[in-house]
């Protein structure tokens, strides 16, 4: 099939039946559900997209169809920057409020499918395994999710010292038609609208026998006997776009997942017990960059759609002259632009890896990684600055409707160059950034969004070459009088 449509999409969704749990019920029907049915819609968009412009958004495939642009491993710096392009539009579409859609996986998938020689060399089987589900994802243009995160009883102890080893996802029997899975994983991104699950490691293990169990990798469907999502509280509550112009199109949703007895079929598995190949899956396929990279695209979605508002609500205020405005707009226009250099300088200086793949350059991708955790809870501060108490000067769109106020509140709610109605709008949108339950949620997500600060630090300094630099220095000290 490949590239399909949205209404595809939710047709599927709708078939699917996954154990979804939010507040305590059973979800049937999640493009029905109100928590569910707008984001699900907003994904469905997406597909449409591909569709709409097929020579930007698909490639052709080898049996001369059209597949989403996503699936392709990219050989050329060209065809890097088309999948780029592609994810640039994706990500425009949300305002960068997304981070989980299928792009983010998809990207994955081929650069491990590519790298399929790696899996291999653990079980010959396994290299077939991922280049199979590889074409099978692309077939059907599935929208998939990924859980990687260990749940922690105490952080006092390292991990599986104590309690933690009877929480994580691991192999409980092993059968000749596949291996039966335990435990938890979270958090699940954007589950609820997914049609696949896929588990990667989580934790760095130890070359230790009784770590083999949790050395997993594999695919399963959503919809598997024994796997359970337990939801969040929902983000959108029902508003209409107007009233919360974010959160009742985008909220992706998060979920802990639940594996309770899960059978997954052999075919789906690509790494069992393997411990030295799971540690190093992310970094030998450059899975991880081709994700991150993935990601710096959506940061620099982010960024401009932040600067934009911050600029129209100083715009509709008459504060563009002021000179704490402009500092704070600097500010922000330094945020954006070093988001666009470290995407420029990952594209302009991509290699070609040892499977054949175009590759990011890693070290700007982890800089934009590393600041963005930073920078993004600073650009929500600086529109909530220049937005100032306003930010709750916000009517609802039914008051719009009621005649006796909107005599009111088209009176004395007007701004400098917009109309009350276009004001108004305008701050609801900057509080669904900064003051809403979706918006501390991205704050949040931005920070840990591929591991908590430090860790993203520790990984920076560990991919980065500094001893050149080192001996730079030895270099110069030692240079004679």
């Amino acid at each position: 099939m490949g590239a399909r449509s949205g209404n595809n999409y939710l047709s599927s969704l709708k078939k699917l039946g996954a154990e979804i749990f939010l507040a305590g019920e059973r979800i049937t029907d999640v493009t029905t559900h109100r928590a569910f049915r707008n984001c699900a819609r907003s994904v469905a968009q997406l597909y449409d997209m591909q569709i709409e412009h097929p020579e930007a958004m698909t490639f052709r495939t080898d049996d001369g169809g059209r597949a989403g642009l996503s699936f392709h491993p990219p050989r050329t710096p060209q065809e890097l920057a088309k999948r780029s392009r592609m994810m640039k539009a994706w990500a425009d579409f949300s305002g960068g409020f997304m981070g989980r859609t299928p792009d983010y996986l998809n990207v994955s998938i081929a650069a491990m499918a590519a790298a399929h020689e790696f899996f291999a060399q653990s079980d010959p089987r396994f290299g077939d395994n991922i280049q199979g589900y590889y074409r099978e994802a692309r077939a059907h243009d599935w929208c998939a999710t990924h859980t990687l995160v260990n749940p922690r009883a105490t952080r006092a102890q390292g991990w599986a010292e104590n309690t933690d080893a009877e929480l994580a996802p691991r192999i409980v029997e092993k059968t000749r038609g596949g291996i039966i899975v335990s435990g938890c994983q979270m958090l699940a991104t954007l589950a609820p609208m997914s049609e696949e699950l896929l588990v990667f490691p989580a934790t760095v293990l130890k070359a230790d026998p009784a770590a083999e169990p949790f050395a997993l990798s594999f695919a399963i469907n959503c919809n598997a006997s024994g796997l359970r999502f337990l939801c969040r509280d929902s983000y959108d509550c029902g508003a209409p776009k107007f009233d919360a112009p974010l959160a009742s199109r985008f909220d992706e949703m998060d979920c802990v997942v639940i594996f309770d007895n899960v059978s997954v079929p052999w075919e789906r598995v690509f790494l069992c017990g393997d411990v030295a190949r799971c540690n190093a899956l992310y970094d030998a396929t450059n899975a991880v960059v081709h994700m991150n990279h993935q990601a710096a695209v959506k940061n620099v979605a982010k960024s401009e759609f932040l600067l934009g508002l911050a600029t129209r609500i100083a715009q509709a205020c008459g504060a563009t002259a002021l000179q704490h405005t402009r500092e704070r707009l600097a500010e922000m226009i330094t945020t954006t632009e070093t988001m666009r250099a470290c995407l420029r300088a990952a594209e302009a200086d991509a290699t070609l890896d040892k499977w054949g793949v175009c590759v990011p350059a890693r070290a700007p991708l982890d800089t934009a990684r590393h600041l963005f955790a930073r920078l993004y809870p600073r650009m929500v501060e600086i529109l909530e600055l220049m937005s100032s108490p306003s930010l709750m000067a916000t009517p609802a769109d039914a008051d719009f409707a009621n005649p006796a106020e909107r005599a009111d509140i088209d009176r004395y709610l007007r701004a400098d160059d917009a109309g009350a109605r276009e004001r108004v709008a305008l701050l609801r949108l900057a509080a669904d950034v900064a003051c809403s339950a979706f918006g501390a949620r991205q704050v949040l997500f931005e920070r840990f969004s591929f591991s908590d600060p430090a860790g993203m630090a520790s990984a920076l300094v560990d991919s980065t070459d500094l001893q050149p630099l080192a001996e730079r220095i030895n270099a110069f000290l030692e240079l004679p009088d």
